[in-house]
């Protein structure tokens, strides 16, 4: 593996593989939130200043049944040329095949190619070696720039690197940046180091919970999946989301805390709601005696105040899911007031590592995009990573 910002690009053909899974509008094909794909603009531009060209491979959405209108990159195009300050962007309208093959021969230094959604092949999912091998075809150098997708071992992220020499396969800036971020939290966090974990279900953060009791000193519980911890302790949680068949995991976990040492702080209260809707009737209740008919959504003003506290007195923390329905105004204070100590505690020279969809989103909403020390941009990437789990699109590289 060579290092991407030692490398020159001068008179090669970078194949880079990006994450240009955007949302789009089902109307008008218009991208909604473009920040995966300013997120490898940096990568795409060392590369073009070094006199280089690109060629960039990405998915969109999911398609079953092979080329769709509304899964085509081609939507991308005269955004990504802005993005670039107005460098052209050729489109080829296939991954491989033959117009992929002359374009991508033809492509002169400075030029930047823009392959067509390599899910249009069943083949890229399963990770089919000749598939991933046709691909390599088109560059002279592997960069895998997509943290995203390192999970999946797919032929686009996993296979193709075994086609390019060590030295000609390496990591884009942003796939270094969430690799060094990722490591500098799981193996040399500096204490105390507490972990913020968010959402609905117990059961989607139950491995990382457990890696991080062999690492944090403490860990917040917030969001729907709290209130199976205090169902699990015999509280009253009224109609608040619960998982009933992990309450004995729930407890299991909380032993373990407490054998190790980490404290796990669950919120004292909760803003509760009488319904799951924006005009709900609302009050705040200890969260292990909610009435019936009553549902939290929310943490409350003292769960504020004592997560605020143990954030504010971090030196490393790790942010995976939000506080509660943050998407409803009403139910959105408990997450800004996370998203306001984690900046607090960063500003002091913590070091802040916000990751999983929501989290960002809310990140990006309360404007503290630049107030933390590193937001990721792969979800299910970040999760797999924190459960200690080897990506295969990290692997391939490294190998």
């Amino acid at each position: 593996m060579s290092q991407f910002s030692e490398h020159n690009f001068k008179g090669e053909k970078a194949l880079i593989r990006v994450d240009f899974n955007v949302p789009l509008d089902k109307q008008t094909q218009a991208i909604t939130d473009d920040t995966r794909m300013s997120a490898a603009v940096p990568t795409i531009k060392k590369i073009l200043s070094d006199g280089g060209s690109v060629i960039l491979m990405s998915h969109l959405g999911r398609p079953k049944d092979g080329p769709e209108d509304k899964s085509s990159l081609k939507h991308l195009v005269k955004h990504l040329s802005e993005l670039l300050g107005g460098t052209t962007v050729l489109f080829a309208n296939d991954c491989i095949g033959e117009q992929a093959f002359m374009t991508a021969n033809m492509l002169r230094s400075g030029e930047v190619l823009l392959l067509e959604n390599l899910r249009f092949y069943k083949e890229e999912e399963k990770g089919d070696e000749k598939f991933a091998e046709k691909l390599s075809k088109l560059g002279d150098v592997y960069v895998n720039d997509a943290f995203g997708t390192a999970h999946r071992a797919h032929a686009s992220t996993a296979v193709i690197a075994k086609f390019f020499p060590k030295e000609k396969r390496m990591f884009g800036l942003l796939m270094e940046g969430e690799v060094s971020s990722a490591e500098k939290v799981l193996h040399s966090a500096q204490k105390p180091f507490t972990a913020i974990i968010g959402g609905a279900k117990v059961s989607d953060k139950i491995l990382i919970i457990e890696n991080l009791l062999e690492r944090a000193t403490d860990i917040i519980i917030g969001g729907g999946m709290a209130y199976t911890f205090f169902k699990a302790q015999g509280g009253n949680i009224g109609n608040s989301l619960c998982e009933d068949d992990r309450l004995e995991m729930a407890k299991e976990l909380l032993k373990k805390a407490e054998a190790k040492g980490v404290c796990i702080h669950l919120p004292s209260d909760s803003v509760i709601a009488d319904k799951f809707a924006a005009d709900a009737d609302t009050s705040a209740s200890p969260s292990n005696n909610i009435p019936a008919g009553w549902m939290g959504l929310d943490i409350a003003e003292n769960a504020c105040a004592q997560f605020s506290n143990v954030i504010k007195n971090s030196k490393t923390i790790l942010w995976n899911g939000p506080m509660g329905v943050f998407e409803m105004e009403k139910f959105q204070h408990g997450t800004k007031a996370i998203a306001t100590a984690v900046a607090e505690a960063t500003q002091k020279g913590a070091f802040s590592l916000v990751g999983g969809g929501d989290s960002v989103a809310a990140v990006n909403q309360f404007g503290f995009t630049d107030k933390v020390s590193y937001v990721s941009t792969g979800g299910g990437a970040m999760l797999e990573y924190f459960e200690g789990k080897e990506l295969p699109g990290i692997a391939a590289v490294k190998a």
